[in-house]
């Protein structure tokens, strides 16, 4: 019998962690396909759910959750609604969702009320944000994990789940930034029209929590930044509330020195981060893939509050120009030895081998609590 599996993804950002696992597990045999929604959908962004179509020998199913300017309450309704009316007619013997975002959570409560089994990929951590609850409640639902790390591995254990149901594999877009792009950094640029050859990567989402000083954030950030003399290439910011005033501030960046993109091909931003000079910003790829590079990165603000330490990341507040000034001063160009904190890019092995197992096919859907000690 060959088993059916589906991914979940919602954003560019976790279809990178996905891809991986998921063209190892058709490789290996399984059937593979995407529940495509989200930003993905949505032109602004860059309409990503091309990229998707893109992998071969997988089906892609579409799903739009929602309308620009939706509160979050309103895209998890309407994303179970729309999940529940996939799954009544398509039953996988496995969902995988990521992460923290609300289209992982509706489909992880839609599955587990369905008593359809379901994994989480990076359970376990935590950040600054909402995010992180959403992300445990998506422990709470899934019926097996795939983690990043020891510590992860830990931080589900103590949230009562079972030992035989955690496995650490890594983070799976290390997997990708491990092997050759395949593409070089002159088709890169000419690809996304980068006309620096000395730059560094910006990126800055809103914190949801608060949504109401993301505009005064970004200005403090972006501001440090224009008054640095220096070059970056800025990927535009995920569609949360406070989206709306980051994009008014980049709008206003001069185009000589920031060139903005909505969305970039994985391979293609992995090129782009082998050879940028510094990363700045909020995203997970500053604390996670920036290390496992050796790219100097600049953690700002709240969104990735104690997600994970290396020597390469340093952190400031949006606000503290000084701070912000020395880093770009003393860390520009610099490189560090390769962090391997979230693995050595070999997750989608791992994810194969355990789905290979017919121990985790015979697990029990009826979850129990696992008290520590």
């Amino acid at each position: 019998m060959t088993r059916s599996l589906l991914f979940v993804t919602g954003t560019r950002a976790d279809f990178g962690k996905l891809e991986p696992l998921a063209t190892a597990a058709r490789d290996a045999g399984f059937k593979v396909g995407f529940w495509v929604t989200g930003m993905h959908m949505q032109d602004r962004y860059g309409l990503t759910k091309i990229e998707v179509h893109r992998v071969p020998g997988v089906e892609v199913f579409e799903y739009l959750n929602q309308r620009a300017g939706d509160p979050q309450d309103m895209v998890l309704a309407k994303t179970v609604l729309g999940f529940s009316d996939f799954l009544a007619e398509h039953r996988p013997d496995l969902v995988v969702v990521h992460g923290d975002r609300v289209e992982a959570l509706a489909a992880s409560l839609v599955a587990a009320t369905n008593y359809v089994r379901s994994a989480h990929i990076e359970g376990g951590e935590v950040s600054g944000t909402i995010d992180e609850v959403f992300r445990h409640c998506n422990t709470k639902l899934a019926t097996h994990h795939f983690v990043s790390s020891d510590a992860a591995r830990a931080r589900v254990m103590a949230m009562g789940e079972d030992e035989g149901a955690v496995h650490v594999i890594g983070s799976p877009e290390l997997d990708v930034h491990g092997a050759p792009s395949g593409v070089d950094l002159a088709e890169v640029k000419a690809r996304y029209a980068i006309p620096f050859d000395d730059y560094g990567i910006a990126t800055f989402h809103p914190v949801t929590s608060e949504a109401e000083t993301m505009g005064a954030q970004a200005e403090a950030l972006f501001g440090a930044l224009e008054a640095s003399g220096r070059r970056f290439v800025v990927i535009l910011p995920n569609n949360d509330p406070g989206s709306e005033a980051i994009f008014q501030v980049i709008d206003r960046l001069p185009e000589d020195r920031f060139r903005r993109i909505p969305s970039m091909r994985f391979a293609h931003f992995s090129e782009l981060m082998r050879n940028a000079a510094v990363m700045v910003g909020n995203s997970s790829a500053g604390v996670r893939e920036a290390p496992w590079l050796g790219l100097p990165s600049l953690d700002v603000g709240t969104r990735q509050t104690n997600r994970a330490a290396a020597p390469s990341v340093h952190f400031a507040k949006a606000a503290d120009n000084t701070a912000i000034a020395a880093f770009l001063a003393q860390e520009w160009g610099k490189r560090y030895p390769r962090h391997d904190g979230f693995g050595a890019g070999r997750s989608s092995d791992r994810f194969v081998e355990v789905l290979q197992d017919q121990v985790f096919w015979n697990r029990p859907l009826q979850k129990a609590f696992r008290d520590l000690g």
